[in-house]
């Protein structure tokens, strides 16, 4: 897929069991086994961005970071919304539960930028269909490294 330089975009990963990190923000934060959602946007680099997400070797930079290189946690799958504006972001952490019957993974996690959202990770025993999620986001398309 040839995707523009910004939007917004939806990773999906998969822990195979329970684990936690070594953030000390999140440190008594156990996060169960099953699919977990974070909402992200790239106003530039948007392709690079996603490439980055599905290295297991990389400077740890973002809280994201702690999960995508955690031994127990796999990238499965990332959706953009191509050209989307920044506000779309909060818009999608903001209804995410909601739309999708999911919930907050943990508060504070990712949105550090956006002070108009409790979380940008979510998590689901189940894995979210992609039709479901163009139900509500008619634009978004997987994207596939």
């Amino acid at each position: 897929m040839n995707i523009s330089n910004s939007g917004v975009y939806v990773l999906e990963l998969f822990a195979e069991k329970v684990f936690s990190v070594s953030i000390n923000k999140f440190k008594n934060t156990v996060f169960p086994k099953g699919y977990y959602y974070y909402i992200g946007s790239a106003q530039k680099n948007l392709k690079s961005r996603i490439e980055r997400h599905f290295k297991r070797e990389k400077n740890i930079h973002w809280h994201i970071d702690h999960l995508t290189t955690h031994q127990n946690m796999k990238t499965l799958a990332s959706y953009v919304i191509i050209d989307a504006e920044k506000h779309v972001e909060a818009e999608l952490a903001n209804n995410f539960n909601n739309y999708f019957n999911s919930k907050i993974a943990i508060e504070g996690f990712g949105n550090s930028d956006t002070k108009e959202t409790k979380t940008h990770l979510f998590y689901s025993s189940y894995s979210i269909p992609t039709k479901l999620l163009q139900k509500y986001y008619p634009n978004i398309k997987t994207f596939l490294v």
